[in-house]
């Protein structure tokens, strides 16, 4: 019974895959294309206009009659009817173009072509009034003025809810039936396109009028009949609409001449991005699969003999583990204690006040919209129960057939926990906007104080930790203190602060090559951070920190010293090396539990060449699609004997200041400028999102442009007095 199950598990998800894959690359297509090519469409039709009502402008000025010839109808017969005519086809194609007011400007327009004389019996015409039509009904894409001040809908304006009501319904009722017509219209164009060539003009000369036939892509008549049947009852439309959209460019390379197939090649576009509309076979095909296969339609895809599958943590193994899982048979759980993916390399320039929070982090839920099979649970785990297979939050239990554990990791103070409250870690978020919030408060009471020896005290910043989150700490608080407030306060410099980078070991950035390791330190000091290597914090409190037998009084210091992994290991009553990671099998499963996995920071692992693998976010990632790719084996009943887990490691990168950084790439090392831009060029791409990337990109050009950043702010914590 099992392998029947397994087997029709198999054969569905072989049947629904090309399915799901083809429906996210119409939902792609659509999002990334449509919204330029409605701004290419408004283009066009605008041209169309903008161009008639020119020409009609220069004879209205050189011969009132010959404009007034322009358009029909005795009401059209004088000076000034015309001058109203060019005038509305400027304004309104102007607005069109820029999409404010487009269902006015196309429903102007529309009635403007059919008053006008504008070659009334071209295919251009025909085209371009089926165009407006679609735009009075359906507005203009995101790329528009209209797109942008569309939060007046929801205003308190009169009639603005009844407006937006009226919109939406004539858009979600009347559009699909419009695309309905529209394909209808374009099959019959290409049907009638051989008539018209086989001599029977006589019997559809009247009905052809109404078509585009004539401009209509130049087809075999064989094919004409087939493309045209199939398009008639909406059977492949968009693949068929891609094919002419081919044929048409192959024309175009080969001689073809400008002019209403251009307007084809638009309509045909409409087509394959807005769909073949109601009344079609793909549209009841369409409603047919999602009835049968409710995942299609974001429905739930689970039943009870779906593997369960609970993610614990939402760093980067989670992540990666759950996006590698998405397509498969499996019902997932993904918890986390906090409710956004957090990009944790950038999250010292949030500290340092030169990104907000939500540049580099984004919602859980928001990444797995699309994954029907992805519940995402806000919580925190307490435990897991082994034996019965359950892992224990807060308030509830979650029943796992296979647990991946992605619980990351938190600061060490090496046995001295009371430091904690002194020298705050970076970890978290909240770990971020602390700190921001103590450097910033350090700065406004050393402005208030009148003390000399208070204010050096408020104006010493001690970070603990060579490693590259404390040389990026160091760096970018020395940049804030030397370039960005340099005129912000009366009563002191800042460029007068005092920062120091205390690392126990013989050298900075231990892990990069010595070479690398002292052009860090150069970079430093040429910032004025005073770095002292070979010395051991040995005490921390509120006025202070003892490093090898001196006193420095510093009212900010930062802990980036030592990590400790969560308590999983704990949690599973297994094996840990010091640090707390779970020590795990060649496959990252726990030993004598095969269907528990450790990812990341919690697990140690020896696959980096018999060495242990880092905790940086690409180990972390690599080990999260492994293990999927694991579980996805298992449950399609292949060998449940994988090759052992090989981290691949391709550098490490160490940002310092202003063009100064430091990678290691094996063979090949960069420091200075270069290594900089690489540096911010690969931190980009590694973000979640493309607003995180795009709010990224432009604070750091601000920064780099002005030395200023707009963030410094202080949140949290106590309120001046």
């Amino acid at each position: 019974m099992a392998c029947g199950t397994m087997h029709a598990d198999n054969g569905r998800r072989w049947f629904i895959e090309p399915v799901r894959l083809q429906a996210a690359a119409l939902r792609a297509l659509t999002s990334w294309v449509w919204p330029l090519f409605d701004a290419a469409l408004r283009f066009w039709v605008a041209k169309f206009f903008l161009i008639s009502g020119m020409v009609q402008a220069m004879h209205l000025h050189g011969d009132g009659n010959a404009g007034a010839e322009h358009y029909l109808g005795d009401w059209a017969r004088s000076f000034v009817a015309s001058g109203l005519g060019s005038s509305l086809e400027l304004l309104s194609g102007i607005l069109f173009l820029l999409g404010l007011l487009t269902r006015v400007d196309a429903l102007a327009l529309l009635i403007l072509s059919i008053a006008g004389a504008i070659s009334p019996g071209s295919d251009a015409v025909r085209l371009v009034r089926v165009l407006l039509v679609y735009y009075w009904l359906g507005g203009a894409g995101p790329l528009s003025l209209d797109h942008l001040l569309g939060g007046l809908a929801s205003s308190a304006f009169a009639f603005a809810k009844t407006a937006r009501e009226a919109l939406a319904a004539l858009r979600r009722r009347i559009l699909p039936l419009f695309l309905a017509a529209l394909r209808v219209w374009l099959a019959i164009s290409l049907l009638t396109g051989p008539l018209t060539t086989e001599g029977v003009q006589s019997v559809i000369v009247n009905f052809t009028y109404l078509v585009p036939a004539s401009s209509a892509p130049p087809l075999a008549p064989w094919l004409c009949w087939v493309v045209g049947i199939l398009l008639l009852i909406g059977l492949g439309t968009r693949l068929l609409t891609i094919v002419l959209l081919i044929s048409l460019s192959t024309s175009a390379m080969m001689g073809w001449h400008y002019g209403a197939s251009f307007y084809w090649a638009l309509m045909l576009g409409l087509v394959t991005l807005q769909g073949p509309g109601s009344w079609s076979l793909d549209a009841f095909l369409e409603f047919r699969l999602r009835r049968a296969h409710p995942e299609l339609a974001g429905g739930s895809a689970r039943s009870s003999g779906v593997p369960r599958v609970v993610i614990v943590g939402a760093g980067f193994g989670g992540l990666s583990c759950a996006k590698s899982l998405r397509h498969s048979p499996v019902e997932i759980t993904l918890v986390d204690r906090a409710n956004h993916h957090l990009f944790q390399p950038l999250l010292y320039q949030v500290a340092t006040a030169s990104l907000s929070p939500g540049d580099i982090a984004a919602p859980i839920r928001s990444l797995f919209r699309e994954a029907s099979n992805i519940r995402v649970i806000y919580g925190a785990a307490r435990g897991i129960d082994t034996t019965n297979r359950v892992v224990q939050l807060d308030s509830t239990s979650l029943p796992y057939d296979y647990l991946v554990l992605a619980t990351g990791a938190t600061h060490g103070y090496f046995g001295n926990d009371a430091w904690r409250r002194w020298a705050p870690g970076l970890k978290r978020l909240e770990d971020a906007t602390e700190i921001r919030r103590r450097l910033l408060t350090a700065f406004e009471r050393a402005e208030l104080t009148e003390n000399a020896e208070e204010r050096r005290a408020l104006l010493t910043f001690l970070v603990v930790g060579g490693g590259p989150t404390g040389v990026e700490l160091a760096g970018a608080i020395a940049e804030l203190t030397r370039l960005g407030m340099e005129r912000d306060f009366r009563h002191f410099e800042p460029s007068q602060a005092r920062i120091i980078l205390v690392q126990s070991g013989a050298r900075i950035l231990p892990s990069f090559p010595e070479s690398l390791s002292r052009v860090a330190q150069l970079a430093l000091e040429r910032l004025g951070v005073e770095v002292r290597v070979g010395s051991r914090v040995e005490m921390i409190d509120d006025s202070g920190v003892s490093v090898s037998g001196e006193r420095i009084a510093a009212r900010t210091v930062l802990w980036a010293a030592g990590v400790v992994a969560s308590p999983a290991g704990a949690w599973l009553g297994t094996e840990c090396d010091s640090a707390g990671r779970v020590v795990v099998s060649p496959d990252l499963s726990v030993p004598g539990m095969p269907n528990v996995f450790a990812v990341g920071d919690t697990a140690a692992s020896k696959g980096w060449a018999g060495a242990n693998v880092p905790g940086l976010a690409p180990a972390a990632k690599q080990a999260g699609v492994y293990v999927a790719r694991t579980i996805d084996a298992r449950i399609s009943g292949q060998s449940a004997t994988r090759a052992p887990f090989r981290y691949r490691h391709w550098g490490s990168l160490a940002a310092i200041g202003r063009k100064a950084a430091v990678v290691d790439f094996g063979h090949v090392r960069l420091w200075g400028a270069p290594a900089w831009w690489l540096w911010g060029i690969l931190h980009i791409g590694l973000l979640v999102g493309v607003r995180n990337r795009i709010a990224t990109v432009i604070n750091w050009f601000c920064s780099y442009i002005t030395f200023r950043s707009a963030v410094r702010l202080i949140t949290g914590g106590e309120t001046a007095p």
